[in-house]
């Protein structure tokens, strides 16, 4: 994963959110390199959006470190890499960990993330790492393009899903819990053609750093992940293939990153032996761009 020129194969998938196994090359979930040390042991982690890319590496990285995983997908859209994520953490999952559970939702709306967290509660009893990372994104060249129906439904995935979860898991979390959100490097230096997209991830930031300071007299930590250009399944999903075969170039690592170098950020800012003394703060694996604020 060295520095360097990179090209992908032009390709092209035609419904959000993208699956993960029609990609080509397949995103790197996993490291023989990852070196797991039981810092999440018995942790119970609940994944939005953790059927694939940058969600399936945490799913598989959690599950190396001992926790006990839950995640969502979309229900007929994500399927298939729901199945295959669920057989890959059960795989990883250590000895002594519970069985890992998938769970099928549109988390726009408040009452499925509610009953998301009751059935998560209801197989493990408690929630102790919130990891709120379901997306979509749309391109387009003007702010013109962008209808009410549009705009609503991508700031109910990608904004309203993280309140509305969060309020329900925090029913079920105490004191040494942590909460990480993913942002992205857009909401920093924007994006033209990913105007609403970028929105909500610089309303994430502004989430994170506010939730952070409401909850730090409970004892729970609040994160965020930021990161650049990485290979998952949106890309295909959402830009032109001439712009899926130069996707990363443009950073000063000159590629794309992979999940897999995503996923440990997550591992960090989950375990309290690692971050206890970091709140409110954004990680940024985005391949050498340097942000500021």
């Amino acid at each position: 994963m060295a520095s360097g020129d990179q090209k992908f194969p032009t390709q092209k998938q035609d419904e959000l959110p993208g699956k993960e196994r029609d990609m080509n090359p397949i995103p790197q979930f996993t490291s023989p390199d990852y070196k797991p040390s039981n810092k999440l042991q018995g942790k119970v982690a609940l994944i939005t959006g953790g059927d694939s890319g940058i969600g399936r590496a945490v799913c598989n990285v959690f599950a190396l470190e001992g926790a006990i995983v839950a995640f969502t997908y979309v229900k007929g859209c994500e399927d298939k890499d729901a199945e295959d994520t669920l057989e890959m953490i059960k795989k990883a999952k250590t000895a002594d960990a519970r069985e890992p559970i998938a769970i099928p939702t549109d988390l726009g709306f408040d009452e499925n993330c509610k009953k998301v967290v009751d059935e998560v509660v209801k197989a493990f009893g408690r929630i102790d790492i919130l990891i709120n990372n379901a997306a979509e994104q749309y391109e387009a060249g003007s702010v013109e393009e962008i209808d009410e129906q549009r705009l609503e439904r991508v700031f109910r995935t990608n904004i309203f899903s993280y309140f509305f979860v969060t309020r329900h898991a925090l029913k079920h979390m105490k004191e040494g819990s942590s909460i990480i959100n993913s942002t992205s490097v857009n909401a920093y230096k924007g994006n033209a053609k990913l105007l609403d997209y970028t929105a909500t991830k610089g309303a994430i930031v502004a989430f994170t750093r506010g939730l952070s300071l409401q909850l730090v007299s409970r004892g729970i930590r609040v994160n965020g992940v930021a990161p650049g250009p990485i290979w998952t399944p949106l890309i295909p999903a959402s830009f032109k293939e001439e712009e899926v075969a130069q996707f990363g170039a443009q950073v000063p690592m000159k590629r794309a990153g992979q999940p897999i170098e995503v996923a440990p950020s997550y591992v960090f800012l989950a375990c309290n032996h690692c971050s206890s003394y970091i709140t409110g703060q954004v990680l940024h694996p985005n391949g050498g761009t340097v942000v500021n604020g």
